[in-house]
């Protein structure tokens, strides 16, 4: 579907990162599901943002299985929430520090909190809620560049996340990894439940997520999905047709 997705491992993942800010490098990390590929064929400036990423992984089983049938196989599915989990954990060790950006203001507290007493006050760079008008972008962005964070989690759903950014990717070039985490704040926060590992497994977390918030994963569980089963269909012709020519 024109987007490239690397073959990598949530480990393997983490250790490019870990290289990264090592190096003191700058990198773009972003994520693709069913709902965003089929987006993204619309909204060009949310593809844009996408595929200028340094690393873009399948969080999305939907994804992987499709990279399966079309014969180049995806390793496995590398979830923003466990990908953000795995790095506060290196934070810690490394002695990184993140700033935590959206949610409402009690559930990124709520996110601070626990990170802070669970690992260390000390890798917290700042944080901001998800709430703010355009004009106050600009202010936004500054703010989580002069805060001396190597990391920077953007809770915020797509495809807003993606474009901020995308918009303020030379803002940021202080930050060693900038990276949108979607609703991954709510999980940590207990607003929202994961699904069971045996779910997540068989592909079912979407199915879990609809329940939990049927309101605002609706679109994306049936007509985003169904949608890109129509977008799998032409690839797949399409892929044959060149391998015959």
């Amino acid at each position: 579907m024109n987007v490239p997705i690397d073959a990598l491992t949530l480990t393997e993942t983490i250790d490019r990162m870990d290289l990264a800010i090592q190096r003191g490098e700058h990198i773009h990390h972003a994520v693709v599901n069913a709902a965003k590929l089929v987006r993204m064929q619309k909204d060009k400036e949310l593809f844009e943002s996408v595929v200028s990423a340094d690393i873009i992984n399948a969080d999305g089983i939907a994804v992987v299985w499709a990279s399966k049938i079309l014969g180049t196989p995806l390793p496995e599915r590398v979830t923003g929430i466990d990908l953000m989990q795995e790095l506060v954990k290196l934070a810690y060790k490394r002695g990184y520090k993140i700033f935590f950006f959206g949610a409402t203001e009690e559930v990124v507290r709520k996110v601070v909190e626990k990170y802070s007493m669970e690992y260390s006050p000390d890798i917290i760079a700042g944080y901001r809620n998800g709430y703010y008008s355009e004009e106050e972008e600009p202010l936004i962005a500054e703010q989580i560049a002069k805060s001396g964070a190597n990391i920077l989690f953007v809770g915020i759903s797509s495809p807003k996340k993606e474009k901020f950014l995308y918009k303020y990717r030379n803002t940021l070039k202080s930050v060693n990894l900038i990276m949108g985490v979607g609703g991954s704040f709510d999980v940590v926060a207990g607003k929202v439940k994961r699904a069971p590992k045996w779910m997540q497994k068989i592909g079912l977390e979407w199915f879990y997520r609809f329940l939990q918030e049927p309101r605002r994963m609706w679109r994306r569980a049936f007509i985003d999905n169904t949608k890109f089963l129509w977008l799998l269909i032409k690839e797949i012709v399409r892929v044959k047709l060149n391998g015959k020519s």
